[in-house]
């Protein structure tokens, strides 16, 4: 059963940093190009970030460059989206993703919330 567990949201200050985490299951994840998404309310879901394989190509979207990094264990099957310098328009449900060929795998989602 393919499984992918998003955590490390939160509630962090303008300024403030969070690392999220995607634990994977139920697929061979080093095969897979992985992505974290994220979806603001009344906003499309959008790719913030996405690592390839193999190589380990990083690509970003343009209001994160700079301030967030995306990286991948392959030995721990997780992926990692390290966030820093987060803005208030950064507030979104983040979800990772897994991409094959024609598949994709979703996580739940991880909510993160940048507040004074």
């Amino acid at each position: 059963q393919v499984q992918l567990v998003e955590s490390g949201g939160g509630l962090v200050q303008p300024g403030g940093s969070l690392r999220l985490s995607c634990a994977a299951s139920g697929f061979t994840f080093r095969n897979y190009d992985m992505s974290w998404y994220r979806q603001a309310p009344g906003k499309e879901r959008e790719l913030v970030a996405i690592i390839t394989t193999p190589g380990g190509i990083t690509n970003y979207v343009d209001s994160v460059k700079g301030r967030f990094t995306i990286s991948r264990d392959n030995a721990k099957n997780t992926v990692y989206l390290q966030m820093n310098s987060l803005k208030p328009e950064d507030t979104a449900l983040y979800y990772c993703n897994a991409h094959l060929a024609f598949l994709h795998y979703w996580g739940q989602g991880t909510q993160v919330t940048v507040s004074s």
